[in-house]
Order: structure tokens, then sequence, then C-alpha cells
């Protein structure tokens, strides 16, 4: 993915995705979209399988996705689709991120929202076990998979899963899903050993992402730009409620090294892992409406939505240590950074750009941030 130094002609070779068969479910979604591209920026042929994109406007349609993967429309709690889609395309990696990701909604449609991501983890890893191609397989799920006792420590993997809304119980039951099928069909201590198996699964619980293209409902960034392009102040719920906020292209570097390191079949790289920004970005929600509106400009404003609503957690940060130690994963865009990237996407759009050559030119210049500086 990333050209690494090398200091000694004995050094590992640089790993290559250039030709790897990749599964990704919910390639029309946002996080998806954006994974969809850097993957085959890098050179994997990937095949995405989803529902169709779940507004309009929407990444998918307007970065052009669609022009560079395979794409598959279906339903991932459809087991015999999925299989037949799995079996065919023959992948080496899956990463799945196919999801309802709205906590606001999983309260109009809680059954949806555990079919979907409950049951539709256990349709993914159950195709997985009857793939002989499979290697690798990152399941995403979220910060929220906590027990969240709203206290000032960032949370560990280790800490207990839990959830008080239907979309964090579920995303709860995914990670239990997802570990129970690796230690049930895919044990660490039989992973590549001759009489074991070939395949590591992993989980990633990432922060709040944030970045161009995304136009959910009920998120704070879609919500700003909606009401940025209207005109119309925009009302804003919970503005002291602390998130762990980041780029899109954060966690997902995560998810790329940590599909390279599962590939590897060391076992101690199948297991959880965090993916939050460092400390100084876990920032309030009306601190982002504030520099929102600063950056847009052309009199942006915000106020405070005093009507009842549903109950979300109201102070939430990860410890990302395993991911530092293990992967060498660090964040290494800045808040302010952060939201200078997604302004300009917008604004890009709202001119008419190209989408898809801005939104590769975007995962370009993060990648750029990565590769080891010469020394002076």
């Amino acid at each position: 993915m990333v050209d690494r130094a090398n200091s000694t002609s004995n050094s590992p070779s640089p790993f290559s995705w250039q030709g790897r068969r990749v599964f990704l479910t919910g390639h029309t979604g946002f996080k998806g979209g954006w994974l969809a591209l850097w993957l085959t920026q890098i050179g994997a042929t990937v095949r995405g399988y989803a529902l169709d994109p779940s507004s309009e406007p929407n990444l998918f349609t307007v970065a052009r996705v669609g022009s560079v993967v395979d794409d598959i429309r279906g339903d991932i709690r459809d087991a015999v689709a999925l299989d037949r889609s799995i079996q065919e395309f023959a992948p080496e990696v899956v990463f799945h991120l196919a999801a309802q990701p709205l906590v606001r909604y999983s309260y109009q449609d809680p059954i949806g929202t555990l079919e979907t991501n409950v049951i539709g983890t256990a349709r993914v890893l159950d195709a997985v076990r009857r793939s002989p191609s499979v290697r690798a397989v990152v399941s995403v799920t979220t910060d929220k998979c906590y027990e969240n006792k709203e206290w000032i420590w960032p949370y560990r993997e280790t800490d207990p899963l839990g959830g008080y809304d239907p979309y964090s119980s579920s995303k709860a039951c995914a990670e239990i899903v997802s570990a129970a099928f690796r230690q049930s069909y895919f044990p660490v201590h039989n992973l590549g050993n001759t009489d074991g198996h070939r395949v590591a699964i992993a989980t990633a619980r990432a922060g709040n992402v944030i970045g161009g293209g995304d136009w959910s409902t009920d998120r704070l960034i879609p919500d700003l730009i909606r009401g940025f392009l209207s005109g119309q102040p925009v009302a804003i719920r919970s503005p002291h409620a602390i998130r762990p906020w980041q780029h899109v292209l954060e966690p997902l570097h995560g998810y790329i090294l940590l599909a390279e390191k599962l590939l590897t079949h060391n076992p101690r790289f199948a297991t959880a892992y965090n993916f939050g920004p460092s400390d100084t970005d876990a920032r309030p929600v009306s601190w982002i409406a504030e520099q929102m509106t600063a950056f847009w400009g052309n009199g942006a404003s915000w106020h405070i939505d005093d009507a009842p609503s549903p109950h979300e957690a109201g102070y939430l940060k990860l410890d990302s240590s395993r991911a530092h130690a293990d992967l060498g994963w660090t964040p290494h865009l800045q808040l302010q950074q952060t939201l200078e990237f997604l302004v300009y996407w917008y604004r890009a759009w709202q001119s008419g750009s190209d989408m898809h050559a801005l939104t590769l030119s975007q995962i370009e210049q993060y990648r750029s941030l990565l590769k080891p500086q010469p020394f002076s």
C-alpha cells in the first residue's frame, strides 16, 4: 500500500495490493465508497456488494465509485445471493462495512437494525466459512459497541461491550458474533498450520468519521452542510456531547493495515482494534459547529435544538494503543485539517467539479502523509 523505505537489502519487500481480490460489503455507503476508491487506487480488484445508496445525493454516484468496482446490489441478509457473489468472485480479503449505521434511525427500526447488523454479519462470516479463497476478514463495527459509562477515560478493546440504544447494542452483538465465528471455525491457534486453516478475522472499532460525500440524515456534518447550502440556520442537538472526530481516511488506513497484517497469518492480529483520533481531537459538538461555520463563511450559522430527542452518548473516547503498537497506525490529520478537507470537498461539489478525480486526489494527498520522509 504505502512505500516503505528499506534500510538494507535484506529488508522485507513492501506489501502490494496489486491484483489482490477484495470483497467489500457496503461499497455504496459513505465509508465503503471511500474505501473502494482507495483500494482500487492501489491496485486491488474490488467487488462491492450492497443495497442501493441510502441518500440522494450520495458519494457512490457523485464520485462514480461504480466505475472502478464490480458493483453488485444485494442484501447481506440474503444468504443465497451473498454466498453466490463471494463464491463466484473468490476474494482473498473481505472488508465487511455494510450496516444500518444511524443511532437515531435505530429507534425507529430496531428490528431492521438488529437484523442487518447482527444477522447480516453472521451471514457474511458464514459465507466466508464456505469460501476456500478467503484469507483475511476485517469486520467493521463502531466505537459505540462499548458499555458506555460516560467516564473521562478512553475505552480499550478489553472493556465490556454493551449498548444503550438498538444501534449500539447491535454493534456490540456484531463483535460477539465475529468473535464466536473466529473461535468456532477459525481459531487463532490453528491459523496457518498445515492441518489448520488460513482465515484470520479481526474487528475494527472507529470513532465519529467525517469527510466529503456524507449526506446521511441525523449526522452533524451532513446536517450542517445541508443548512449551509440552503442558507438556513442549522439546529444542533447535544452541543456539549464529546465525540472522537476523525477524517474517514484515518480509520480506512487502519483497516487496510490490519488486512495486510492478517494476511501474514500471525495470530496476534486476529483480534479487535480501536481506531480513534488523538485526545485533543475529541471535541464537543458545538466546537465542530463553530469551526464549520467559520470555514464555510457566507453567513453560515447554527443554533441549539431544545426539542426532546432519544438518548445518545454524551462522552466517548477511544484508546488506540493496540493499533499503534501492533499495526504502526497513528492519526495523521489534525481536526482543523480534517474540517478543511471536507469543506473543500463540499465546496468543489457545489461548484460542479469532477468529484471522482477530486476524491482520488484527497486520498493521494492523505497517502503522501504516510510515506517515510527522507533524512535532511
